[in-house]
């Protein structure tokens, strides 16, 4: 098994159709040692019977906006297991006014929310975890293609997508000088509670079946396998970079034509 013995903490399982599941399922798949956050009790209530039902060992509270949640995670993976192989970030949030109409009337304090929560998060669990990285520790996150393309309504989360690109690079030189490295996976989209949130986001999802090269869109378990291959040995020269899993839409320039060749 790729994972074997790996301790992964999971930050953003929301329920059993989130991408961070689809990663979770398949890190217990090979083996790894999981453990989930949660944000408030709502949350909890799902989260903690998908910890059982994945072997979890432990949940724990953690607000990533909230630097004392954080380092109250990171005393207790210290007691726990005293280090961290896997760390996934899977976290993202804008309000919903912010995901519609136009981004030029996105406010200061929505973009503001959303660059702390979908970005900048990333480089606090990265900066508090720094001490219990395990050489060859991998971490991984979550980003969309909206991030490099305007996509209609995702507006404030595509800049902090783009935003989480760059700080995944920045961070693979710092996390690189102690052999922890750092990725992005890239997924198409997929029906989540957070897709919900995205006006017209149906559209979106036909869309990417009628014209990406596999004709279809992703599944969650295709995302849980990338990431357990960037996170395992296998992909111990890769770092700072952002894996397309998306049916090969990112490829495409002009969308094909309907029309079949003669």
């Amino acid at each position: 098994m790729l994972l074997e013995g790996k301790r992964a903490l999971i930050f953003g399982v929301a329920n059993a159709k989130s991408i961070a599941y689809g990663i979770s399922a398949a890190f217990r798949r090979h083996g790894a040692r999981l453990a989930f956050n949660y944000v408030g009790e709502a949350i909890q209530k799902r989260v903690d019977p998908i910890s059982q039902e994945l072997g979890g060992e432990f949940t724990f509270q953690c607000d990533v906006t909230s630097e004392e949640q954080i380092a109250q995670a990171v005393d207790l993976a210290r007691q726990r297991w005293g280090g961290v192989d896997i760390l996934v970030h899977s976290v993202a949030f804008a309000s919903r006014d912010a995901l519609t109409g136009r981004f030029i009337d996105t406010s200061r304090a929505g973009f503001a929310q959303a660059l702390d929560i979908s970005a900048y998060s990333l480089v606090a669990l990265c900066h508090a975890f720094e001490p219990l990285f395990t050489p060859g520790a991998s971490v991984l996150t979550m980003t969309y293609y909206g991030a490099r393309k305007v996509i209609t309504n995702y507006n404030v989360m595509g800049v902090a997508k783009a935003a989480l690109e760059a700080s995944v690079r920045y961070l693979a030189v710092d996390l690189g000088r102690k052999q922890a490295r750092i990725n992005a996976i890239s997924a198409g989209p997929v029906r989540t509670l957070a897709s919900s949130a995205i006006s017209d986001f149906r559209k979106i999802f036909d869309h990417i079946e009628k014209y990406a090269p596999l004709g279809r869109n992703i599944t969650t378990d295709e995302v849980g396998n990338a990431a357990a291959f960037l996170s395992s040995d296998l992909a111990s020269g890769i770092t700072g970079e952002t894996l397309f899993v998306d049916s090969g839409y990112n490829i495409l320039g002009i969308t094909p034509s309907d029309e079949k060749p003669a």
